[in-house]
């Protein structure tokens, strides 16, 4: 029997090889892959990115997680699509202009693809104009934006904005998140839903769909 807290170290770690190792042995025995996801691969990287705001590890230290977290995702994900008959819905993610952080945003857009929705990842440095024009492209029903700097967390009301002159504010569903972003900040920013980590961004975006 796979030890499965081998999984949750080697995230946490940043050991590539032994996530992937891992994860195939674990599928192999017949655990869900939801179960690898929930328990040990969000998990590990909630805990490094908790060291992180503690000053106990460093940007290297995340983006070596981050990639072993993929590793093991990209095996899974295919088997949630599978059990996925529908598309749940389509959203569009990015990251705020002037922003170029993409380690959580990446994390959230793959538990959302994962999960059954039809992700449009805009990456970076997103403007308003680029999140305008994508809702109208990919008929989205919800926009994720997300911000790691105070400084450039309140350009998400620009966003807004556009979306709200665009005529699209009654069409998508908004929702924001970030380390500087907090509940409070969202409901300042109006019809907002918040998330701080990437399972409870999943189980929002299910509701949003389902009201």
């Amino acid at each position: 029997m796979t030890d499965l807290k081998i999984l949750f170290d080697a995230v946490v770690a940043g050991k590539l090889e032994i996530a992937v190792a891992t994860t195939n042995s674990a599928l192999a025995e017949g655990i869900a892959a939801q179960t690898l996801i929930n328990e040990y691969l969000i998990k590990g990287m909630e805990e490094i990115g908790q060291r992180f705001e503690d000053g106990k590890v460093f940007v290297p230290n995340l983006l070596m997680s981050a990639r072993a977290m993929k590793g093991s995702l990209d095996i899974l994900k295919p088997l949630l699509k599978d059990s996925t008959s529908t598309v749940l819905g389509k959203i569009v993610i990015g990251t705020v202009k002037g922003d170029l952080h993409d380690i959580g945003k990446n994390l959230v857009a793959s538990m959302l693809e994962g999960c059954g929705f039809e992700v449009i990842n805009l990456g970076v440095d997103v403007s308003s104009e680029k999140f305008v024009e994508a809702i109208k492209e990919n008929d989205a029903d919800i926009i994720c934006m997300s911000a790691l700097l105070t400084t450039t967390m309140t350009y998400m009301k620009e966003v807004i904005a556009a979306i709200e002159a665009a005529g699209l504010n009654d069409k998508v569903k908004i929702m924001v998140g970030g380390a500087p972003v907090n509940d409070a900040f969202a409901k300042q920013l109006g019809a907002c839903f918040y998330s701080d980590n990437a399972n409870g961004a999943v189980q929002t975006a299910k509701k949003l769909m389902s009201a």
